[in-house]
C-alpha cells in the first residue's frame, strides 16, 4: 500500500504599494497535483508548478473623504507654519499625503488651494504696518522700528515658505515644474508678499525712505545696522524689478546730489591733496557698501555718479589749483593718487596731460630764457629731468603718453632762446671732461654724458654745440686737460650714434692728428740727437690739420734765439719729411716749463708761452716797466695786461707790482720777486681767463652762421640740379627736410636771391615763382 503525498498549496500573494495607497491583496494559485491510483498500486508521480502574476482588473479607488481630509490636515499644518507653533503630525506623513492627491490628479485643486491660504495669511500681514505714521521726521525712531518691523516678516515669511515648500515638494517638482505658467512654490511666496505687502504704496515709501535714511547716517559718519541694510536690500532684490525701479533710482538720485553739494562744497574748503584723499576715501566707502549690502549691479552706476560729481565736473579746477605745487614740491604719493582718480575719470587723463605739458613747458622755460640762470641751466635741466622721469615711473606708471608729451615739452621749451642751451651744454661737458674734474668716478662720468645726451637730443641747433665743443675740446687736448681719453672717445662715440659719421668727422680728425703729433715727436727726438747741438730746450711739438681744428688767430711775439733756432729745427725736419706742407706756429697755444732760483731754493712753474717770454726777461735785468716788457716781447696789450696780472697779482706772485693793484695799467712797474716762497715745488700759475668774452662768442656763432649759409646754398643748388625747375615753395618745403638746424624762411629766401644774383639759378619771366637750375 502506498503513502499518499502531503498536500502542500503553492501561493504568491501580490500586494500592490502605488504612490503610499495599499491595494486590496488578491491571492492567485494554481495548483495540480496527481494521485497515483489503480489496480496494483502504482506509485505517485507529481507534476511541475506554475505561479500566474495577472494586471488588477480596476484601479484602486481611494477611501471616501480622503481629499477633503488630507487637505484638512495639510491646512493645519500651513496654519501651524504661519503661526510659528508645532505641527500635530509627523511632517513625512504630511509629505505623503501630498504624493498621495498627487497621484489622483487633485495636484491643479491642490495647488489652488495653498496659494489661497498663503495669500490670506501675507494679505493679513499689512495690517501690521498700518499703525507706523505715512510722513516720519528724518530724525525719528520710527524709520528704525519700522525697517526693523518689515525685515522681520519679511524673515518670517521666508522661512515660512521653505517650510511649506518642503511638505509640498512633490506638487513643486510635479505639477508646477510641467506647467511653466505657473511659478514655483517659492516664487508664489514672493509674489505674493510682493503684490500685497512691498507693492503697498506706503510700505514702499516708508522702506525705501528709512533704507536711504540709514545709508545717509553712515555716509555722515554714524554707525548703522549694517545686516539690517543687507537683508532688506536682499529682500528688494529677490522681489525682482522692486530693486531697481523703486530703491535704486532714488538711491542713484540722492548719491547724486550729496556728492554733487559734497564736491562743490569741498573744492572751496580744502587744498587739492586733502581733497583727492577724501574723493579716494568716499571711493572706497562706496565700493565697500557695494560688497555689504548693496547689489552688485549697483556698483558701475554708483561709483560712476561719485566719479562724476567728486572728479568729473572737477577735473581742471583740481588741476589748475594744485597740480603745480604738487609737481614743485615733488610729492609723489600725492601725485600717484592724482594719477589713478584721474585714470578712472573719462577725459581725466588727457586734461591731466595737457596740464603736464604746461607745467613742464613753463618751468623749463624759466630756466632757460634767465640769462642770470646760465651758469646752472645745464644742471637745472638735468635735475629737471631726473625728477620728471622719476614722477613718469613712479606716478605716471610709465604710460607712454605721458613719457610722449614729456619730450615734446622739452623740445619746445629748449629751443625758445636759439642757440645758447647748446652752448652751454657744450661747456659742461667740457667742464665734466676736463682734468680736475674729481666730483665723478669713471661710471658716474659715464652717467652724466648718458644723461646730458638726452638733453642734447632736444636742441635743433646741433652746429652750435659741435662749434663750442670742438673749440673746447681743442683746449683739453693741446693742454692735456683731459680727464680721460676713454670718457673722450666714449662722448664721441655717443655723438657719432645720434648724429651720423659726418658729425663727429672734424672731432676724430683732432684725435687722429694728437697720436700722429706723438709719432712725430719720437722721429724728431732721434733726429735731434744727430745733431752737432741739440740745445738744452726739450721741444714738443702737436700738428694740427688746420680743417679739424677751430680757427685761431697767429699773433706775432718776439721768441728768443733759442726758440727761434728751435723753430727752425723742427721745419727743416718736418718740411723734408712732408715737402708741398705748410707750418704756421700758434704762439697762442704754447706753454713751457721754467726752472726758477729764489732765496728760498729752485723752483720749477709750469707757465703760458707768453708767460715765459715775460719771466725770462728779468735774467735780464731786475725791473721793467709795463711798455718795456710790451715792446721787447711784442705781446698783444690785452694779453699782455692779462699774462702780467697772472704773474704779478696772483695767488704765485713771481714778480711784484707797483704801484699795488689789481689791474695792470700804463706806466706800472714790475720787479722781480727774490723773496718768493710756496710750499711746492713745481706750480703752475694759470694765465687769468678772459671769461669767454663775448666777442669769442660771438666770432663762434657767426661761424656758425656761415657755415649754416654755406651748406643752405649747397642743398638748393643740389636739389635745382636734380629737379631743373621748381616752384618756391616746394623748394623750401625740400630744404627743412634736408637741413637739419632751424631756418627762418626769410633766410632761405636771402640764400636764393644769393644764388640768382651768382648764376646758380634763375626765375622764370612769366612766373616769378618759378625757379630753373643754370647748368
Amino acid at each position: 500500500m502506498a503513502d499518499e503525498p502531503q498536500k502542500k498549496p503553492h501561493l504568491s500573494a501580490l500586494v500592490g504599494h502605488t504612490n503610499g495607497l495599499t491595494k486590496p491583496a488578491s491571492l492567485a494559485a494554481t495548483a495540480t497535483r496527481s494521485t497515483g491510483g489503480g489496480g496494483g498500486g502504482g506509485g505517485a508521480t507529481a507534476s511541475s508548478k506554475k505561479l500566474v502574476i495577472k494586471n488588477f482588473r480596476e484601479r484602486p479607488k481611494l477611501p471616501d473623504n480622503y481629499t477633503q481630509d488630507t487637505w484638512q490636515k495639510l491646512h493645519e499644518a500651513v496654519g501651524a507654519i504661519q503661526s510659528s507653533i508645532s505641527i500635530k503630525y509627523n511632517l513625512e506623513e504630511l509629505y505623503q499625503a501630498v504624493e498621495n492627491l498627487c497621484s489622483y490628479k487633485v495636484s491643479a485643486t491642490l495647488y489652488k488651494q495653498l496659494q489661497q491660504v498663503c495669500e490670506e495669511h501675507v494679505k493679513a500681514q499689512i495690517l501690521q504696518f498700518r499703525e507706523y505714521p505715512f510722513v516720519m521726521h528724518r530724525n525719528s525712531l520710527d524709520s528704525l522700528l519700522f525697517l526693523k518691523k518689515i525685515n522681520k516678516c519679511w524673515q518670517d515669511h521666508c522661512r515660512q515658505m521653505i517650510m511649506i515648500r518642503s511638505i509640498f515638494l512633490f506638487l513643486d517638482r510635479t505639477y508646477v515644474l510641467q506647467n511653466s505658467v505657473l511659478p514655483s512654490i517659492w516664487d508664489m511666496g514672493l509674489e505674493l508678499f510682493r503684490n500685497h505687502i512691498i507693492s503697498d504704496k506706503q510700505v514702499q515709501t516708508k522702506t525705501i525712505d528709512g533704507i536711504l535714511l540709514l545709508i545717509e547716517r553712515e555716509r555722515n559718519g554714524e554707525a548703522v545696522d549694517r545686516s539690517l541694510l543687507r537683508s532688506l536690500l536682499s529682500m528688494l532684490s529677490d522681489l525682482q524689478q522692486v530693486y531697481k525701479e523703486s530703491f535704486e533710482q532714488r538711491f542713484l538720485e540722492e548719491t547724486n546730489c550729496l556728492y554733487a553739494a559734497e564736491g562743490q562744497r569741498l573744492m572751496q574748503e580744502r587744498e587739492v591733496p586733502e581733497y583727492l584723499h577724501h574723493v579716494n576715501k568716499r571711493l572706497e566707502e562706496e565700493g565697500d557698501r557695494v560688497i555689504t549690502y548693496l547689489d552688485h549691479s549697483t556698483q558701475k552706476p554708483l561709483i560712476a555718479c561719485v566719479e562724476k560729481q567728486l572728479l568729473g565736473e572737477h577735473l581742471s579746477a583740481i588741476l589748475q589749483k594744485g597740480l603745480d605745487s604738487l609737481l614743485d614740491e615733488n610729492r609723489i604719493s600725492d601725485l600717484t593718487q592724482t594719477y589713478q582718480l584721474f585714470s578712472r575719470v573719462k577725459g581725466g587723463q588727457q586734461i591731466l596731460l595737457q596740464h603736464w605739458s604746461e607745467y613742464i613747458k613753463n618751468f623749463g622755460t624759466t630756466i632757460v630764457v634767465n640769462p642770470e640762470k646760465d651758469k646752472d641751466m645745464v644742471q637745472e635741466l638735468l635735475d629737471f629731468k631726473d625728477k620728471v622721469d622719476h614722477i613718469i615711473e613712479v606716478c605716471f606708471q610709465k604710460n607712454e603718453k605721458f613719457i610722449n608729451l614729456m619730450k615734446e615739452s622739452f623740445e619746445t621749451f629748449i629751443n625758445k632762446r636759439p642757440n645758447k642751451p647748446a652752448e652751454l651744454i657744450a661747456k659742461y661737458v667740457d667742464s665734466k671732461l676736463r682734468a680736475g674734474n674729481k666730483e665723478a668716478t669713471d661710471e658716474e662720468l659715464e652717467r652724466i654724458l648718458d644723461k646730458i645726451m638726452i638733453i642734447f637730443r632736444f636742441i635743433h641747433g646741433k652746429d652750435v654745440f659741435e662749434a663750442f665743443y670742438k673749440k673746447d675740446l681743442a683746449k683739453r687736448l693741446l693742454v692735456g686737460k683731459s680727464a680721460s681719453v676713454d670718457a673722450e672717445k666714449s662722448m664721441l662715440s655717443k655723438l657719432k650714434h645720434e648724429c651720423g659719421a659726418a658729425f663727429t668727422s672734424k672731432l676724430e680728425g683732432m684725435f687722429k692728428d694728437m697720436e700722429l703729433s706723438k709719432d712725430v715727436m719720437v722721429q724728431f727726438k732721434q733726429y735731434m740727437q744727430n745733431q752737432s747741438d741739440p740745445g738744452n730746450i726739450d721741444l714738443t711739438v702737436n700738428i694740427l690739420t688746420m680743417g679739424y681744428w677751430p680757427t685761431y688767430t697767429p699773433m706775432e711775439v718776439h721768441l728768443n734765439s733759442e726758440m727761434i733756432k728751435l723753430q727752425e729745427v723742427f721745419k727743416t725736419f718736418y718740411l723734408g719729411k712732408h715737402s708741398g706742407r705748410k707750418l704756421q706756429w700758434q704762439t697762442t697755444l704754447g706753454h713751457a716749463v721754467l726752472k726758477a732760483e729764489f732765496k728760498e731754493g729752485k723752483k720749477e712753474f709750469q707757465v703760458s708761452l707768453f708767460q715765459t717770454l715775460v719771466l725770462l726777461m728779468f735774467n735780464e735785468g731786475d725791473e721793467f716797466s709795463f711798455e718795456e716788457i710790451k715792446m721787447a716781447t711784442g705781446i698783444e696789450d690785452s694779453e699782455l695786461r692779462r699774462t702780467l696780472q697772472s704773474l704779478a697779482c696772483g695767488k704765485a706772485r713771481v714778480l711784484i707790482k707797483n704801484p699795488k693793484g689789481k689791474d695792470v695799467e700804463d706806466g706800472d712797474k714790475f720787479i722781480f720777486n727774490g723773496d718768493f716762497k710756496h710750499k711746492l715745488f713745481r706750480i703752475k700759475i694759470n694765465q687769468i681767463q678772459m671769461k669767454e668774452t663775448v666777442e669769442e662768442q660771438v666770432s663762434t656763432t657767426e661761424r656758425v652762421f656761415q657755415d649754416r649759409q654755406y651748406q643752405i646754398d649747397a642743398a638748393i643748388v643740389r636739389i635745382m640740379k636734380m629737379r631743373k625747375t621748381l616752384g618756391h615753395n616746394l623748394l623750401v618745403s625740400e630744404l627743412y627736410n634736408q637741413l637739419k638746424f632751424p631756418v627762418k624762411p626769410g633766410d632761405l629766401k636771402k640764400r636764393i636771391e644769393s644764388l640768382i644774383d651768382r648764376d646758380y639759378m634763375e626765375r622764370d619771366k612769366d612766373n616769378p615763382n618759378q625757379y630753373h637750375y643754370v647748368a
